[in-house]
């Protein structure tokens, strides 16, 4: 089972598969910048889980900003003003993949 889910994370190019040693043969999975991106989507749905779901005992994991040293959660921000995106605030429009 964890044999074909690494496969198909490589094969959508999620992960990277790099020998690390030939003899035995082994091999390391590593985030590709695609795979960065997924798990910035994961941070924010941990966010979402840990507001939502977390319980009395509160969130199981806990997300430390390196830069700063201090515990952090995603935020989702406009990248062109910086002001917090929620979605009441959003308007949907077809872009130009948009089938006519």
């Amino acid at each position: 089972m964890l044999t074909e889910r690494l496969r198909w994370l490589v094969a959508h190019g999620v992960l990277e598969r790099t020998a690390y040693t030939t003899r035995p043969p082994r091999y390391e999975y590593v985030l590709t910048r695609k795979g960065l991106e997924l798990c910035d989507v994961l941070m924010a749905i941990t966010t979402w889980g840990d507001r939502w779901t977390a319980g009395e005992a509160g969130p199981p994991v806990l997300l430390r900003h390196r830069a700063c040293g201090e515990l952090t959660h995603a935020e989702l921000r406009c990248a062109r003003c910086g002001e917090r995106l929620h979605a009441a605030d959003v308007d949907v429009e077809a872009g130009p993949g948009a089938a006519t």
